[in-house]
């Protein structure tokens, strides 16, 4: 068993053991700190794929950003027990068999998934990961749903401005 496995399987463990905590936690604070560990296991999923602009962004972006707005957000909210509206028991048992048949879906499209044998390597093999390539794909291949991607962007943060801005 190499370190490469080994490296992958202990981030998995904790990958899917942090994920598990996000949905099990009772203080949504905590919550929100299992999902930075969770970000920062699939970082190492990355690295791991030699995709390490891709790596550095989800730290950047999702783990530092979008998480540091999720707990101001929690915090900023008053999450008492009294406010909040309990839920009756058929509601639960419709979420239990929605997620029930979500598993069973992703099960029949897994199962005949094969495994390959083959380790990913941590060297330099055509660029796959780098900047350079990654910017050749985006403004080659993709360039019309990059280009309409950002205009989406600015439109959502021109409303954004426009739904916040007071009378």
């Amino acid at each position: 068993m190499s370190i490469i496995q080994i490296l992958f399987w202990f981030l998995s463990v904790v990958a899917l053991f942090s994920a598990l905590m996000v949905i099990t936690s009772k203080n949504p604070v905590y919550s929100v700190l299992w999902l930075i560990v969770t970000f920062f296991a699939i970082s190492g999923h990355y690295i791991l794929l030699n995709a390490q602009f891709l790596a550095i962004v989800n730290i950047i972006v999702y783990a530092g950003a979008i998480m540091v707005l999720f707990l101001f957000v929690i915090m900023l909210m008053n999450l008492n027990k009294e406010t909040e509206p309990q839920k009756n028991r058929w509601l639960k048992m419709a979420g239990a068999i929605a997620g029930g048949c979500l598993l069973l879906v992703l099960v029949a499209a897994l199962k005949d998934v094969g495994v390959k044998e083959k380790d990913t390597a941590l060297v330099y093999e055509g660029g796959i990961g780098l900047i350079k390539n990654l910017g050749k794909e985006l403004f080659s291949t993709y360039v019309v749903p990059f280009e309409i991607s950002s205009v989406l962007f600015l439109s959502a943060m021109v409303g954004a401005v426009v739904i916040g801005k007071k009378e």
